[in-house]
C-alpha cells in the first residue's frame, strides 16, 4: 500500500470481481494506514473443494486436474474404490497425466488383465496382448505393478524376468578359463568358474573396470549399484578380499555399506576425505542423497560422508579422479591386501 497506493486498489478490486463460487471464499478485513487511512483487503482465499481450487487456478492447471480426475475415476471403477488404488494413482500422478488416451487405456486393459490372469511362467514376449510387447511392457511396468499391487494385493506379476548379468574383466591371463579375459554372464554361471584370485576389484563405473591394466591374480568385476550384494554371493568373490571403489557420495557409501553386509573383507578406496578435499573443483550436487543409517562404514569414510552432507550433499564421481592417480590408490590397497595375506 505504501510503495504504489493505486496498484494496491487495483488489486483488491481485481479480487472483489472473481465470480462466485460456492466452494471458494474471500476473506476480507479492514487495515488502517497512518498515511492512507482504513481500507477494506483480500487477506485469505479459502477453497473447499479440489475443484474450486482448479476453477481459480484455470488454464493448464484447470485442464490437467480435469484429466486426472477423468482417469482416477476410470481405474476406481475397474479396479475398485479403495485406499490402495487411491494410493496406485497418487503414485504415479505425472504417468497418468502424460499418457494419450489410447496408451491411458492400454496401460488400464493390461493391468486389469494380468490380476484377471494369472501368468507365473511367462516372460513379457509371451503376454497374449494386443498392442503389449516387450519394450512397451518394460517401459510401463512401474504403473502396472502399482495397479496390480493395488488390486490383487501383490507386486508379483508372475512375469519372469532376464536374469542380471554381471560384467567382468580377468586382469591375470594365467587366471583366464579357456583364455576368455572379458565377458558378461550370469551369476549361477560365474559360480561354477573354479576361479581363484588374489583379489577382486569392484568398480560401480564399467569404464573404470574396462580401463584397467593386466595384474596379476586379479579380476575386476562391475558392481551395477545396489545390485552390488549379487556379485558378493559368487562363492570365489565371497572368499577372496575385495577392493570396492564407488562414487565419493552417500550413495557410493550406501552401495559400500550394502556390499559389507555379504560381504566380510572389504576396503573402499579413494572414498576418504582427503581425496574429497583436494578434488573439491571436481565436485557436483547429488540429485537424490541417502539419508539412511549406514552402519559399516569405517570411521574415515563416516567423516567423509558428514563432510559430504555438510557441504550440501556434494558427490565426486570416480570418473572424474585422475587415473594415475586411481591406480595408484588400487595398487596400495591390493598390495596391502596381498601382503596381509601372505602374513597369514
Amino acid at each position: 500500500m505504501r510503495a504504489d497506493e493505486k496498484a494496491a486498489e487495483a488489486w483488491a478490486r481485481e479480487w472483489s470481481s472473481l465470480a462466485p463460487d460456492a466452494d471458494a471464499e474471500i476473506d476480507w478485513e479492514e487495515r488502517a494506514w497512518r498515511s492512507i487511512g482504513r481500507q477494506r483487503i483480500p487477506v485469505r482465499a479459502r477453497f473447499t473443494h479440489p475443484d474450486a481450487v482448479a476453477r481459480f487456478a484455470g488454464g493448464a492447471e484447470a485442464r490437467d486436474w480435469s484429466r486426472l480426475r477423468s482417469r482416477a475415476s476410470v481405474v476406481r471403477e475397474r479396479f475398485g474404490a479403495t485406499d490402495a488404488v487411491s494410493a496406485a494413482v497418487r503414485g504415479n500422478v505425472d504417468l497418468l497425466l502424460r499418457f494419450g488416451e489410447a496408451e491411458f487405456h492400454t496401460v488400464v486393459d493390461t493391468a486389469a488383465w494380468l490380476v484377471e490372469h494369472p501368468v507365473a511362467g511367462l516372460r513379457p514376449r509371451q503376454l497374449p496382448i494386443r498392442g503389449v510387447d516387450s519394450k512397451w511392457f518394460a517401459a510401463h511396468r512401474g504403473i502396472l505393478t502399482a495397479l496390480h499391487a493395488a488390486a490383487a494385493g501383490s507386486r508379483d506379476l508372475g512375469i519372469v524376468d532376464a536374469t542380471a548379468s554381471v560384467r567382468l574383466r580377468v586382469l591375470d591371463p594365467a587366471l583366464a578359463v579357456g583364455g576368455i579375459t572379458d565377458f558378461s554372464a550370469t551369476p549361477e554361471q560365474l559360480a561354477g568358474i573354479p576361479y581363484r584370485p588374489d583379489v577382486v576389484f569392484v568398480f560401480e563405473n564399467l569404464e573404470s573396470v574396462l580401463a584397467m591394466p593386466l595384474w596379476p591374480g586379479a579380476i575386476a568385476v562391475h558392481g551395477s549399484g545396489y545390485a552390488v550384494d549379487v556379485v558378493a554371493r559368487i562363492p570365489w568373490v565371497s572368499g577372496t578380499p575385495v577392493v570396492y571403489w564407488g562414487d565419493l557420495d552417500s550413495n557410493g557409501f550406501a552401495i559400500l555399506n550394502r556390499l559389507r553386509s555379504w560381504h566380510p573383507d572389504v576396503t573402499s578406496v579413494l572414498m576418504d576425505l582427503d581425496t574429497l578435499l583436494d578434488c573439491d573443483d571436481l565436485w557436483v550436487p547429488e540429485p537424490t542423497p541417502h539419508r539412511g543409517k549406514l552402519d559399516r562404514l569405517t570411521a574415515g569414510e563416516q567423516q567423509a560422508l558428514e563432510r559430504l552432507h555438510d557441504e550440501g550433499d556434494v558427490r565426486l564421481e570416480q570418473e572424474r579422479i585422475p587415473w594415475e592417480r586411481a591406480l595408484s590408490a588400487l595398487r596400495a590397497a591390493a598390495s596391502g591386501l596381498v601382503d596381509r595375506a601372505a602374513r597369514a
